[in-house]
């Protein structure tokens, strides 16, 4: 599957209706968010320049607070996602939810630890709970 392929998976409404869910169980109305595509080269010079790692990542988000409201970029790769899905035996759909999920957790504050500890974290634990929920349907407009 190639990326815009990928990418197809979640069209822009999708994505933020994902993103307002997220943020509806967070009970955040206030909050101003952008989530952008980016090629695995585009996505490894972000994470090179920003973060001072030297390889493509899945996600990747960016708090910013303002006096008014609170807002956060979030970037993901859809060939690092793709290759995530494909190694965890999960629709690449899925994966893109999983990864729009991550992202808006960590743009509210949420963090989780690096290593093996990372899927036992409350925030995993959340995360894994809004994938559950709205990849089961939870993620059409009623």
């Amino acid at each position: 599957m190639a990326n815009a392929e990928l990418a197809a998976e979640a069209d822009p409404a999708t994505v933020e209706s994902w993103a307002r869910r997220v943020l509806d169980g967070e009970r955040q109305d206030v909050v101003s968010l952008s989530v952008t595509f980016l090629p695995e080269t585009e996505m490894h010079h972000l994470n090179a320049s920003a973060l001072g790692r030297d390889h493509a990542t899945d996600v990747i988000a960016f708090r910013l607070t303002h006096v008014d409201r609170l807002a956060g970029d979030i970037y993901i790769c859809p060939a690092v996602a793709r290759r995530a899905a494909a190694a965890e035996r999960v629709p690449a759909r899925e994966e893109l939810l999983r990864l729009v999920v991550h992202g808006v957790l960590h743009v509210l504050g949420h963090d989780h630890p690096e290593g093996e500890d990372r899927t036992r974290s409350p925030m995993w634990i959340r995360q894994e709970d809004y994938v559950a929920r709205l990849a089961a349907g939870g993620d059409r407009d009623s």
